[in-house]
């Protein structure tokens, strides 16, 4: 159980960053709670919210099995959910991204 819990900290943490960013930067985002899920842009509070939620899942889970920065197979779990999601999502929103009008 250790394992799944550190892959989604990993995966809910670097999740939470694309949505906080652009919350903060007041820019439209997808979110799942946009129309289409994911495809649809959120307004930048929802974005705001929603990242913030994820860093917040992130860390309960991380705290549920702490693991420090060192090459340890702990760390490498919650990495790869990061790698994970972040190769998953950076593929998502580049085919979102480029069904899009440019600003």
């Amino acid at each position: 159980m250790d394992y799944v819990a550190l892959f989604f900290a990993g995966a809910f943490l670097c999740n939470g960053i694309p949505h906080l960013v652009a919350g903060l930067h007041g820019r439209p985002f997808p979110t799942p709670f946009a129309k289409p899920p994911a495809v649809g842009d959120s307004p930048p509070l929802v974005n705001f919210l929603w990242g913030f939620a994820n860093i917040v899942i992130g860390l309960a889970l991380w705290s549920l099995y702490p693991v420090t920065a060192v090459l340890t197979p702990d760390f490498g779990v919650a990495a790869l959910g990061a790698l994970g999601t972040g190769v998953g999502l950076t593929l998502h929103f580049a085919k979102v991204a480029a069904g899009k009008p440019s600003l």
